[in-house]
């Protein structure tokens, strides 16, 4: 059975993961599709807007968000696989 101290370290390092991979997802969206990849995004429309517009303006606010509930509910999946769950 695994030490007190491993289980925390394991847990931290799966945490690290999600929290890393999520916030390369964010960047992506907000300063990819946003900034870097406006130009070729903004021949598509979403709304009358132009698409790099719109991850620009609201997009990236609403990945962000999404983000949240998908970080909320790893982590719940997270605490009952390490029992940290109450």
């Amino acid at each position: 059975m695994a030490s007190k101290k491993e289980k925390a370290s394991a847990y931290w390092k799966e945490n690290i993961k999600y929290l890393t991979i999520l916030l390369i997802i964010w960047f992506l969206v907000s300063f990819g599709a946003g900034i870097l990849f406006r130009e070729n995004l903004n021949e598509f429309r979403l709304g009358g807007f132009k698409l790099g517009f719109w991850f620009a303006q609201q997009g990236s606010i609403y990945v962000f968000v999404i983000l949240i509930f998908i970080y909320v509910r790893l982590m719940n999946r997270l605490d009952k696989k390490y029992g940290y769950d109450e």
